[in-house]
């Protein structure tokens, strides 16, 4: 989550709503991503999009079944939706989004029997950085608030 939280830095740095994600295969990390919606004017380019991305480039596959990700929030509707479109195993996310969240705030996309494919998940714990992950997030919308 460490690594993730890397990525957010990147966006928050770049005026980004700061969100990471890294993505592993085999304990390594495969591919990161940090939200850049505003950089590519792509309302897409979000962090697990990007990561996504990268990690199938790099597989050579659309299909990312034994793989997990590493995110600082809980992946909005569209990003769940491609998580498991790719298979992905498990989703690992440090803070919860009780405003959009699709893992189990807002939605159960990511684990809904309707869906063919169902992924792992765990989030908010002191071990995945929650505080922190947290932290990025209100630090950033509290100084656009003032400006």
């Amino acid at each position: 989550m460490s690594q993730a939280l890397k990525e957010a830095q990147k966006a928050y740095e770049r005026g980004e709503v700061p969100v990471g994600a890294v993505i592993t295969f085999d304990n390594e990390i495969i591919s990161r991503g940090f939200n850049k919606c505003i950089m590519l004017s792509d309302p897409t380019a979000h962090a697990e999009i990007i990561a996504l991305r990268k990690a199938s480039k790099k597989l050579k596959n659309y299909r990312l079944n034994d793989c997990r990700i590493y995110v600082t929030i809980e992946p909005c509707p569209m990003c769940a939706g491609a998580l498991v479109n790719a298979r992905i195993k498990k989703i690992i996310f440090g803070s919860y989004d009780v405003k959009s969240g699709a893992c189990k705030s807002v939605f159960e996309i990511i684990n809904n029997k309707k869906l063919n494919h169902q992924i792992e998940f765990a989030g908010e714990k002191k071990e995945y950085l929650s505080a922190e992950c947290a932290g990025i997030i209100k630090k950033f919308f509290k100084e656009k608030r003032k400006k």
